[in-house]
């Protein structure tokens, strides 16, 4: 390790040497290796911001624009926060290709198939309104950008000054907090080690200037912190060192709460506006949607499946859109928080994203849980369609009571179209086929549940042990750092503060660790940080881990220097720990109503909503069909009613009406799932992934269950009463 360090700094110099007397310096720099900011950025850089970044340079080719001067200086900011390689210009052209070729292709090709013009219209808005939102995308990317490196604000400015306490090296501290930061922030403090490699700065104070200044008007704290972990260097009194460094941590902590306590004021009236617009006013147009769809089908040649499809562009795509767009930008104001990591994506742990069937002791197959969540689907759609199949298959196929009163199928002619034959007949209105289109929700929110709940199940029991490890580690740390102390080394440290915490999770880390030592034969670093049984690879905490490399780290110049060392972290463990804890409390109000609302509200009022329609669905289709017959048996006054009913139609069937509503139960529940998460929790995507399998399946069979509850006494009671009425 040290003669890498010595041939690196050799070829720093090398290469100084030759600039200053003028030679090519591009031959002479030093060797960039896989670990570096590029190859790092090509392994771990988003994939939807790469492939942004391949469309956006080839519209560039395609199209020769020159975007605005004013509004390319604000865009190249945020395309230069994203780390992406793209030009203004390139932005403006895909913002213009792009619109252009959805308005032409989805107007023709939706024409060929329905012969509507509402969706020609519909893709020529749409187009027109993607112009001016695919300008705002590299803003939006960048704002994502700013919110997931938020998140690790707290743990960067950790690292740095864990690193700086027992090495005064900002360069290495720099490094050392990449190394152990995800990324997005990862890719920066890469970004500001790679500029001093490349010679954009002579520096890295310089190179770390230059990067702060995207940060001074998002997070002022980080930058004061930053800069406090700079002014420790030029400290001749170690005292005084180790008192700025202690100060950068309190800075970034007391503002980080500031900072949530202000959003969390902030937040009432986007989460108000988005609860009105995303959940209560669509769920109440549901209840008098039924009534408007009976006056639209009155109309001559109308056709209930076509009433359908535009139900269905408004709730499952229009809808879903605006509300997940109006999310996005809520979170996107959210300031910095502790997003925790996904240890699923570790080397290691991606097999648990697994189901892992057990065939012996040796023999374990790792299946895809998409797999499952396909064939579940499959399977429902399945079922949940087959009256749309059999009655394509055989139009005169129809399951019924013995009166004829309950039907499964009952596909009915039109008014406007009395005599039709049986493949011209509209529905399914049967009560049988109502029912069975809840399988089909269920099968899109089973599915889908199924999926992120096994892909997270196994990790999360991982990251919950790691927690109570991380929970216990303040003082166990405190414990060690007292050992070490007393001069003891740290082999048999590990051994007294295992016997010391006995029962605990601490305990059983220590006490892993001390086996790997004692039976094993192992080094300390070997014990802690062996791929296959080391103590921190059973226990995947950025936390954890950086503790024990500065262990590891500091133990090299004496156990009384790593016994000030873990002593120090002690104490920031377990500050940074009861600021995440005042931050649960604030976010807990907004957090508890959001759970209320996915788990029990939207899906009790749409079910009930469905139960209704069906009711109406029932009676207009009955009462249609007894008035035509009324009047086709000669009954001239009643042909007359028959005439003036006839301006209500037959309404939407409930199969088609409950998949539209219920696939809007399962987007909904998905889109607040995300937004709740990210507000409680930063980014976290293990934890994202949980709650969606929690969530999705929870929702949906309450949705389905209350659902089926009220078409089935709805529909009954219809039938009473039309009984009652006609007789």
């Amino acid at each position: 390790m040290q003669q890498d360090e010595y041939e690196e700094l050799l070829q720093k110099y090398k290469a100084k040497v030759k600039e200053e007397f003028g030679e090519d310096v591009a031959k002479a720099s030093p060797k960039i290796t896989s670990k570096e900011y590029s190859e790092f950025k090509r392994e771990l850089y988003p994939n939807s911001f790469g492939l942004f970044e391949k469309a956006c340079n080839f519209s560039e080719k395609f199209l020769k624009l020159t975007a605005d001067p004013k509004k390319a200086e604000l865009m190249q900011k945020d395309l230069d926060i994203c780390h992406l390689n793209v030009t203004p210009a390139g932005v403006t052209a895909f913002s213009l290709l792009l619109p252009m070729t959805v308005m032409i292709l989805g107007a023709f090709i939706s024409f060929a198939i329905f012969k509507m013009m509402f969706f020609v219209m519909f893709f020529l808005i749409a187009g027109l309104l993607m112009i001016p939102a695919i300008s705002k995308l590299p803003s939006f990317m960048a704002n994502t950008w700013r919110m997931k490196a938020s998140n690790q604000m707290v743990q960067s400015i950790f690292y740095l000054v864990t690193y700086m306490r027992h090495t005064s090296n900002l360069e290495r501290a720099i490094e050392f907090a990449a190394d152990h930061l995800d990324q997005p922030l990862s890719l920066d403090f890469r970004k500001i080690l790679w500029d001093v490699e490349t010679q954009k700065f002579s520096t890295i104070k310089d190179s770390a200037e230059a990067y702060l200044t995207v940060w001074k008007e998002w997070d002022k704290e980080f930058v004061e912190a930053f800069h406090l972990v700079e002014s420790s260097l030029f400290e001749p009194s170690e005292d005084r060192r180790l008192a700025l460094l202690d100060k950068a941590l309190d800075v970034i902590l007391n503002g980080t709460y500031e900072n949530m306590l202000h959003y969390a004021h902030s937040l009432q009236s986007p989460m108000m506006m988005l609860n009105m617009l995303g959940v209560i006013l669509p769920i109440l147009g549901l209840v008098i949607l039924p009534l408007v769809v009976s006056f639209m089908g009155g109309g001559e040649g109308s056709n209930p499946f076509v009433t359908a499809i535009y139900i269905a562009v408004l709730y499952n795509v229009t809808l879903p859109l605006s509300v997940y767009y109006l999310g996005r930008t809520i979170l996107s104001k959210r300031p910095s928080g502790y997003g925790a990591e996904d240890i699923g994506e570790k080397a290691g742990f991606k097999k648990f994203k697994n189901v892992n069937l057990n065939f012996g002791k040796k023999l374990i197959v790792g299946v895809n849980p998409m797999y499952f969540s396909i064939m579940v689907l499959v399977v429902g759609l399945i079922i949940g369609f087959s009256p749309i199949i059999l009655h394509t298959l055989d139009p005169t196929f129809e399951i019924q009571d013995e009166q004829g009163k309950v039907k499964m199928m009952e596909y009915v002619c039109t008014p406007e179209m009395p005599n039709c034959e049986p493949l011209e007949k509209v529905g399914p209105y049967g009560l049988g086929a109502a029912l069975l289109s809840l399988i089909v929700t269920a099968a899109f929110g089973i599915s889908f549940g199924l999926f992120f709940s096994l892909r997270s199940k196994n990790v999360i029991k991982i990251r919950e042990k790691t927690k109570e490890l991380e929970d216990e580690f303040s003082s166990a740390m405190f414990q060690l750092g007292n050992r070490l102390g007393d001069g003891i080394p740290a082999e048999i440290a590990f051994a007294k503060v295992a016997d010391t915490m006995k029962g605990t999770t601490s305990g059983e880390f220590f006490n892993l660790a001390e086996r790997n030592i004692t039976k094993l034969g192992m080094g300390l670093e070997q014990s802690l940080f062996d791929p296959q049984v080391g103590a921190v690879f059973n226990y995947p905490s950025k936390v954890i881990e950086s503790s024990m490399k500065v262990l590891v780290e500091s133990i090299k110049k004496g156990p009384r220097i790593a016994a000030q060392a873990l002593l120090s972290m002690s104490r920031y463990i377990k500050e940074i720990h009861r600021v995440e804890e005042r931050l649960k409390d604030l976010m807990a109000e907004i957090s508890s109503s959001m759970t209320s609302q996915i788990k029990f509200l939207t899906p009790a009022i749409a079910g009930i909503v469905v139960g209704i329609t069906s009711m109406i669905s029932t009676i207009l289709t009955r009462l249609s069909a007894q008035l035509a017959t009324f009047a086709n048996t000669g009954g001239g006054g009643v042909g007359g009613w028959a005439d003036m009913l006839s301006i209500f139609g037959i309404g939407i069937p409930t199969f088609h009406f409950q998949i539209i509503v219920g696939l809007y139960i399962v987007q909904i529940t998905y889109i607040l799932t995300v937004l709740n998460s990210g507000i409680e929790n930063g980014s976290d995507k293990l934890g994202e992934r949980y709650a969606l399998g929690k969530n999705l399946v929870n929702s949906t069979l309450l949705y389905c269950f209350l659902s089926a509850v009220v078409i089935l006494f709805f529909n009954l009671f219809a039938m009473k009463i039309m009984v009652t009425s006609l007789s």
